[in-house]
């Protein structure tokens, strides 16, 4: 059974698989700095020195200094400064995926055409005919 588990492991397809998890993960790392680093804060500024993660909204009502002072009190709290965050790295991870896969796409070889029809069908018996033919040779109708 270990060898068999070893065989499907070193298969080509789940190795790329692995490397795949592994490099999307440090990408996510990526977006989640860039998001969180360099776009929310001039997204604040731009907006009026807001800090979107820390907008929150305090369910049980109380009055909260930040985020986390609310979470460590056990409030219920709405977070949607985070949430708008989330969604933003969320964005920015689709359209990379879409330029990777648009520019694959681009390497790969056009397919080929495909081929001319080499016969038609009769228009009086529906039979099939050579494209090149004038009189059907299943009801000698002319075509």
């Amino acid at each position: 059974m270990l060898k068999a588990f070893r065989e499907f492991a070193m298969k080509g397809s789940v190795m790329d698989l692995a490397v795949g998890v592994i490099i999307g993960a440090s990408f996510g790392k990526i977006v989640n700095s860039l998001v969180n680093d360099v776009m929310m804060p001039v997204l604040g500024l731009g907006l009026g020195h807001v800090n979107f993660a820390q907008r929150f909204l305090a369910l049980s009502g109380g009055p909260y200094a930040s985020l986390e002072a609310a979470k460590g009190a056990g409030a219920p709290v709405l977070a949607y400064g985070l949430f708008i965050n989330t969604i933003i790295e969320f964005l920015i991870v689709a359209f990379a995926i879409f330029l990777v896969v648009k520019q694959i796409n681009r390497l790969k070889a056009p397919a080929p055409a495909p081929a001319p029809p080499a016969t038609k069908a009769c228009p009086f018996c529906t039979s099939a005919i050579a494209v090149a033919a004038t009189r059907c040779p299943h009801c000698t109708s002319q075509v």
